[in-house]
Parts: structure tokens; sequence; C-alpha cells
């Protein structure tokens, strides 16, 4: 049985995962009775804890709203989440203030880890590969991202400077509809309050990024990750290509998903989608097409249909050697 000092610090550990705990819940957890937890919540408070008791039907124990404690406990299973998620923010591109912050900040979990738990987590992430290289992104200030959480949050405009592809600079008033992690990046996408446009924004180019008096609503409806996927294809690119394809929404998108292409019914033709998509290069597509297994055709552009043909003629060629 666990001695009473462990019991605490059991104690404690369960006022910092949040919320209210009554009593009858503490003391099933610590395996005492309800007498014993009010005598380890005094040892705490004795510490300068600052657990708050909570009376009424609901009511209990907790910590105080806000405050910090100094020693951060980790479970052996929360000590690997947190550094799994910062290996994974790091490989992803999906970290702040470049990659210093989450590398500082494992190596201070790892510090003070118990030295079998830290043993343990070593052998698991010198054993970890990945099956994508690492992603090489330009990371956004940490505080223009929070400040564009905030303007969500509450409707607030916000002011930034902006840094477009060209590297021309603009000062723009943006309302902020929601934030996007998309491939590696971040992106916000809202209303171009100058414009009236809907626009899409890359987080690390924006710079200066401050919240404004006043409030706006947001249209009804809204996905903010549906706008940014579908931004993408239908961005202009070099070829515009047309296809009609035999099969459902959801094969379709096993190889083609929103961010490449836009899909509609082909009216007359049952079981026929009409794909849309705009492309750079063409020679990735038949592939693609190949690989979706379902019957097509090629709308535009010819050159296209070239390609197609050149493709499946080496196939064909490499089934005879």
């Amino acid at each position: 049985m666990p001695k009473p000092a462990g019991r605490v610090l059991t104690l404690l550990e369960l006022l910092q995962s949040g919320g209210t705990r009554t009593v009858a819940e503490l003391a099933e957890r610590l395996g005492v009775d309800g007498r014993t937890v009010r005598r380890y919540v005094g040892q705490l408070t004795d510490l300068d804890v600052p657990v708050e008791s909570v009376r009424g039907r609901y009511g209990g124990y907790r910590l105080s709203p806000g405050y910090r404690l100094p020693p951060l406990m980790l479970s052996d299973d929360e000590a690997l989440a947190v550094l799994l998620g910062l290996v994974a923010g790091r490989r992803t591109g999906l970290v702040t203030a470049g990659h210093t912050a989450s590398e500082t900040a494992s190596a201070k979990i790892h510090r003070v880890l118990p030295k079998h738990v830290a043993r343990r987590l070593d052998v698991l992430l010198d054993s970890l590969a990945f099956t994508d290289r690492p992603g090489e992104f330009d990371t956004p200030d940490a505080d223009v991202l929070l400040t564009l959480a905030d303007a969500v949050s509450h409707r607030r405009p916000v002011a930034m400077r902006y840094t477009g592809g060209d590297g021309r600079r603009s000062e723009r008033t943006l309302h902020a509809y929601g934030i996007v992690a998309h491939s590696g990046r971040w992106y916000v996408t809202g209303k171009d309050a100058g414009s009236g446009e809907d626009r899409t924004f890359r987080l690390d180019r924006i710079a200066d990024a401050r919240t404004l008096p006043g409030s706006f609503e947001p249209p009804e409806g809204i996905d903010p990750a549906q706008r940014v996927v579908s931004g993408f294809a239908t961005a202009g690119y070099r070829y515009e290509v047309t296809l009609r394809i035999q099969g459902t929404t959801e094969q379709i998108r096993a190889r083609l998903p929103a961010s490449v292409a836009t899909l509609e019914e082909d009216a007359g033709h049952e079981g026929w989608l009409r794909v849309r998509l705009r492309a750079e290069h063409l020679d990735w597509i038949p592939p693609v097409l190949a690989s979706l297994d379902r019957p097509f055709t090629i709308e535009t552009p010819e050159e296209l249909r070239a390609l197609t043909t050149t493709f499946a003629t080496r196939l064909t060629a490499y089934t005879r050697l």
C-alpha cells in the first residue's frame, strides 16, 4: 500500500488535472476515507499549495484558478505523450518560434524524469522512425498566433502587416474566422476588410498583429479548414484540368483530396463525378488516375491525354519485359 506521503502527492496530481473533485471521489482514488482526505488537504495547504474548499451539492476541493505549481508531475504515459508530441511537432513544422523552444522543453522534461523512465523513453525515441522527411517550414511567431487566436475567439478585427509570396508588404485588417494547421504550415482564414473578399494568409508571413476595437459576426456555418483546403484546389496554376470519373466521392477522394480537386455530380451520367483541378505540371496525374482503378474521361487539357496514353504504353511495355 502506498505510504501517506505518496498518497499526498497523488492527491496533488489529481487536483492538478483541473476541476473540482468531491471528497468521495478523492477517497475512492486514494483508497482512504473522507477524514483522511481532509487531513491530506491540510498537509498540502501547510506547504502553501492553494487548495480551495467548494461548498454545496457538487462541492469538494480544487486548486485556485491561475495558480502554477512549481513541480510538474507527469506519469510515465503523460511524459511519453508530451515528448512524442514535441517530436511530432518538430517533424511536421507545427511549432512556433522555431525548433529551439520544443528542443529546450524536451530537454527540461527529460532532465526531471526518473532515471528508469528516461531510459525507457530514450530507447523508444532511438528506435522510432518516420516515413517522411523532417519538414523545413518557416514557423509563425508565437505572439502573432496567440493574438489571432484571441481575435477569432472574441470576434474582434485584427490589424497586421503581411508579406506576400512576391515579397510585397501590405497593411491589412482581417476579420479572422479560424486558424488552420495544414501540411506543416499555419494559416488564418477570414474576410479582408479592405477588399471585402474572403482570404487565407500564412501565419509565418504575418507581422505586428494586434486586435482592434469593435466586433464582427462571421458567416453562419463557416468551416475554416474547408475554406483553406478548397482554396488550394482553386488557386491559379498553369493548367486547368477537367475529368469525368466513374465512382463515389470516397473512392476519388482517396487519391484526390479536397486540397487538390473539386468534385461535383455529372448531370445525366449517374455514378459519374466531374473533377476539376489546377496544376503547374501534369506528369503526376496519369499515375494517380491509374491508382484510382476507375473508368475516366479526360476533357481538358489535350496535353494530359497525350501524357496518359504515353504512360499506359510504357506500363504495357514493362509487362512484356
